[in-house]
């Protein structure tokens, strides 16, 4: 391999959360989840890769820093499974399972920050890797998932299952796609960034204090999900907004209670996160129909969903209720971010100014893909004006 190889991989958003582990080291879930995969072009991860014999060690460039294989056991988890892959389809003595890997990634938006970071992140390494080597025919989710469990998700586009599986060993725990980003044009996606900074408790440490004390927890892996998982996945199959939306809803009003129960509570949404759940459900009211529904993982900033026919009065009223002294320009990012905000037929009261960093309206992906612009020189280095 003489060449670099680069790729761009999106976040998904959850309807129906991941919230614990029955296996940490193999990050096997103890329930299903749903998600929709974004648009590439507003929010991903790049990731480029250069192997062979003129690389002198691993390593990996994450936005800037320079990241240790060895102690990162999930990234080195993602480096042996493309290698034993590698052994696998190619021969035990391949030398391309002995080359050592370059790669630096980065993320045109927030670490860390609850935006899904490590689900693009962990799904762009092992893409561009299957690409760099002649592996995307694998099963590549159930290898995304044991770097970061919801990264399987973000391998493909559209509308995405992940199903937990009952193998001890993980080996019926992958995503499947329910329905490619075409199924349902109309879908917009609006995020509203509360909080761009790194949160205090982490996805990862969150899920096992909540599957040590969480009660609520349990009823919802047995009863709750299933349900739902079911359901949703109709809804999207029929393009029911309505139903999706309210599904939506409440499993993520359930998450948050399940974070409440453990003990002691992890609390990721803030005083503007209610706000929102709250505006979201006095404007479903005014209209008299469900036209938006929220979701929230884990951290403050909220995911909106809603049909492009109703995006511009809804927008109208948005940016009345959560004013900015910024520019549109900068406060509103995305497509179709020039709509006409003037109407505002319901009147609700504006809240104090800059509650929301910024707005972005996206739509549906098709998941990742390879691209020509790299972060490596062909001789391995880091180029610099990225």
């Amino acid at each position: 391999m003489d060449k670099v190889v680069t790729c761009v991989a999106p976040v998904n958003i959850a309807t129906i959360k991941y919230w614990g582990k029955r296996d940490e080291h193999l990050i096997l879930p103890l329930n299903d989840s749903v998600s929709l995969t974004l648009d590439c072009d507003q929010m991903h991860a790049k990731t480029s890769v250069l192997a062979g014999p003129m690389i002198d060690e691993d390593s990996v460039w994450l936005n800037g820093q320079i990241m240790s294989i060895e102690t990162n056991e999930r990234l080195k988890k993602c480096f042996d499974l493309i290698r034993n892959l590698i052994k696998l389809r190619k021969g035990v003595n391949n030398q391309e399972a002995k080359w050592n890997i370059r790669v630096c990634s980065e993320n045109n938006f927030p670490t860390a920050a609850g935006l899904a970071s490590s689900a693009a992140g962990y799904a762009c390494l092992v893409y561009t890797l299957a690409n760099a080597f002649g592996l995307v025919d694998e099963d590549l989710p159930s290898i995304a998932r044991q770097g970061s469990g919801s990264a399987c998700r973000s391998i493909y586009g559209g509308f995405v299952h992940w199903k937990a599986g009952i193998d001890d060993l993980g080996s019926d725990s992958t995503a499947v796609q329910i329905a490619a980003d075409t199924h349902w044009p109309e879908m917009r996606i609006i995020i509203l960034v509360v909080n761009d900074s790194q949160k205090k408790t982490s996805s990862t440490s969150g899920m096992r204090q909540s599957v040590k004390t969480s009660e609520l927890l349990k009823y919802r892996i047995q009863k709750c999900v299933p349900e739902r998982t079911k359901e949703i996945i109709q809804a999207i199959t029929d393009k029911n907004f309505e139903k999706f939306a309210e599904i939506t809803m409440r499993d993520s009003n359930q998450f948050h209670a399940v974070c409440l129960d453990t003990y002691p509570p992890c609390v990721y949404l803030n005083q503007v996160s209610h706000e929102i759940i709250s505006f979201i459900h006095d404007y479903n009211e005014a209209v008299g129909k469900i036209k938006v529904s929220y979701t929230f993982d884990a951290g403050p900033n909220a995911f909106l969903f809603i049909q492009q026919n109703d995006l511009g009065l809804f927008m109208s009223e948005l940016v009345n209720v959560f004013p900015s002294d910024q520019p549109n320009s900068s406060y509103l990012r995305g497509i179709e971010s020039t709509l006409p905000y003037k109407v505002k037929p319901y009147g609700f009261k504006p809240k104090d100014k800059d509650l929301l960093k910024y707005i972005m309206i996206t739509k549906l992906g098709s998941g990742p893909r390879c691209v020509n612009d790299h972060l490596l020189n062909d001789d391995g280095t880091l180029k610099l004006n990225n």
